[in-house]
Order: C-alpha cells, then sequence, then structure tokens
C-alpha cells in the first residue's frame, strides 16, 4: 500500500494537495505587463511636437467633415484618414 497523506482526500471541501494561496496584490508587476505604457516624458514630447507642427492637410479636412457631423460626412472622414494612414485601426483611432 502506499502512504496517504492524512490531509490528502479525494472529496469534500478540502481535497487534493495543500498549497499556499495566491495573492495578487503583494506580486509586482512585471516590465512586461507594462510595455506599451505612455511614460511621461515621451507623452510630453509628442504634445510639444504636435502643438509646433500643427495639424496636416488630410487632418484638417477630416476635422472639417468631422464638423458637419453626418452620418455621411463621418463615415468620408474615416474613408479619408484611412487612405492617409494605411489601416483602418489607425483611422478610427485618429478620428
Amino acid at each position: 500500500m502506499a502512504k496517504v497523506h492524512p490531509t490528502v482526500i479525494a472529496i469534500g471541501k478540502n481535497k487534493g494537495h495543500p498549497v499556499t494561496k495566491y495573492n495578487a496584490k503583494t506580486k509586482q508587476v512585471k516590465p512586461a505587463q507594462r510595455k506599451g505604457a505612455l511614460g511621461k516624458r515621451v507623452k510630453l514630447i509628442r504634445q510639444v511636437i504636435g502643438e509646433v507642427g500643427g495639424v496636416s492637410s488630410y487632418e484638417k479636412r477630416v476635422i472639417e467633415f468631422l464638423k458637419a457631423g453626418s452620418l455621411k460626412d463621418t463615415k468620408r472622414a474615416l474613408k479619408l484618414s484611412k487612405k492617409a494612414l494605411g489601416t483602418h485601426r489607425r483611422a478610427k483611432l485618429k478620428r
């Protein structure tokens, strides 16, 4: 017969091998989980570049379409920004 630990029972509330409970609050965040998050410095730099550079010509047209506000113009703005940026996802974010 194999030795059986007294707390290891196949049935009941406390069945299975006893383990220590995982606590998510005390765990530190890994650098890989923070990847892609916008830092303070990069945010500031992008903001300054946006102020100095202004908006491009296609962005001005997109703004005009969006000011009109109709569904047709909103779709037209998306189509224009998609052509300029290359992908549908980037166009949606820009819009």
